[in-house]
């Protein structure tokens, strides 16, 4: 990708994976184009290499009374006090969303993927913007209503069933969601097609995999973590907090003590913060966990009362939020001179999440690392200072909520009756009637109900 590679004056980047030719480039351009006519080939290759530098986030946006502040500090030590006031005021701002409740939480998801999808979407604007692309913004946040349309209308169907059944409208809405989503996506992919402009062919394509890779990285992941919050606070809460964690542990220890670099795509990354980081990050989350496991707010399922039309966070805990007794390996036995200790099941479970926010979740840090240096950027944007992008945040969320909602599914989730009752309820009433005599009679045969004979006596 000529257009990617090649820049205007400037800086080249020390690291050899990075400083690649663009003779080398065409070369890979040009495989894929055997079949063009020479003349197309030409006129494209002459179309699509953009001639205008990439603008980059460096706009310091550090509030004057906090610079006022630091000022005559070392640049090391300014920004280690810009990041450690920006963090505590973020951390805050979060319990206090917490505190406010489901919808708080959903809407804050939603801001953040918002933001999230135009960070990602305005790099490659700022690359193409000099060729007019039809449509292109226009087209990104149309897909970006539709995907989110289909995210949030099976949320709807799943987990406020009470609520569509009772709403006539929404009736219709849930019945037909599926083919609505698709209908909506259909018509921006006809619009795209219709956008084409041939000289412009390469670069339009470019940008629909851009912007539907950036759906996939963002919004669907988004959606998972609303998924997550819906299996009760604390696989919301919990997650988010290790991996809050686990970016504090890893810059403190390596800010100190780092001496060793980790990885050339982030070169401020050290083996010393790495490691300090997931020794952290596991003390952290276990504690995290028993304290949040004796709340009855934090581990039962976020339902929806259909009476009072709120949310609703009731329930008797299930077994992993009940503390437990479990013996002890003999090895430990003999040296702590312990026999059993007492647990919440989720506990262990939190050393599980913990290792891999703290052990595989920083790639995806990583991967971002990569992104941005592909495209000369030091962050995606420059909302919070000190941190970058909202981007600059949430690329190790993302990867961890997936995680989250992958390792609930294979060994957390269990039926749900609440969500088979609401199923139950948008069937017909012949269905209904028919499921209800199947399961009398299922139970009966169990001996759970007494005989139909004894019954009417």
């Amino acid at each position: 990708m000529t257009e990617l590679r090649k820049r205007g004056g400037g800086g080249g980047d020390p690291d050899s994976t990075d400083n690649i030719s663009d003779k080398e480039a065409d070369g890979d351009d040009r495989l894929g184009l055997q079949g063009d006519a020479e003349g197309e080939i030409d006129a494209d290759a002459k179309a699509d290499t953009p001639d205008v530098p990439l603008s980059t986030a460096d706009t310091d946006n550090t509030p004057q009374c906090l610079n006022k502040a630091l000022e005559g500090l070392p640049p090391r030590w300014k920004n280690y006090w810009i990041r450690g006031v920006l963090s505590f005021a973020m951390i805050s701002g979060f319990c206090l969303i917490i505190y406010m409740g489901p919808i708080a939480l959903i809407l804050v998801v939603m801001t953040v993927q918002i933001k999230c999808f135009q960070e990602i979407i305005t790099i490659g604007y700022r690359v193409y913007h000099s060729y007019e692309l039809p449509w292109f913004r226009t087209l990104s946040w149309y897909f970006l209503i539709c995907v989110n349309y289909f995210f949030y209308g099976e949320t709807l169907a799943d987990y406020f069933g009470a609520l569509v059944q009772r709403e006539e409208p929404l009736q219709f809405l849930a019945r037909y969601h599926r083919f609505i989503s698709f209908a909506l996506y259909l018509a921006g992919f006809c619009m795209f097609v219709l956008s084409l402009v041939k000289k412009h062919y390469r670069l339009q394509f470019y940008m629909f995999a851009w912007t539907h890779v950036t759906l996939l990285i963002v919004v669907t992941q988004s959606h998972l973590v609303i998924q997550n919050l819906f299996e009760g606070m604390i696989w919301f809460i919990v997650p988010i907090s290790i991996v809050i964690c686990n970016d504090i542990m890893a810059y403190l220890f390596g800010f100190f003590f780092g001496r060793t670099p980790l990885i050339k795509l982030s070169p401020k990354k050290t083996w010393e913060g790495f490691i300090g980081g997931f020794f952290s990050t596991v003390v952290f989350g276990f504690i995290l966990s028993y304290l949040l496991s004796q709340l009855q707010y934090c581990v039962c399922p976020v339902g929806f009362n259909s009476e009072t039309n709120s949310f609703m966070v009731e329930c008797e805990p299930s077994d992993i939020f009940v503390i437990q007794e479990y013996t002890l390996p003999a090895v430990v036995q003999n040296t702590l001179s312990w026999k059993t200790v007492n647990l919440y099941p989720f506990q262990i479970h939190s050393i599980f999440l913990s290792s891999f926010a703290s052990l595989i979740g920083p790639f995806g840090g990583f991967f971002a690392s990569g992104f941005k240096r592909a495209f000369k950027i030091k962050d995606f944007a420059s909302t919070i200072p000190g941190h970058g992008g909202i981007m600059d945040r949430f690329d190790c969320q993302y990867l961890m909520a997936t995680f989250t909602h992958v390792y609930i599914a294979s060994f957390i989730r269990g039926p749900n009756p609440s969500k088979v009752l609401q199923q139950l309820l948008m069937l017909q009433p012949e269905q209904q009637l028919s499921i209800f005599h199947t399961l009398n009679t299922h139970l009966r045969e169990r001996g759970m109900l007494p005989p139909a004979a004894a019954q009417a006596e």
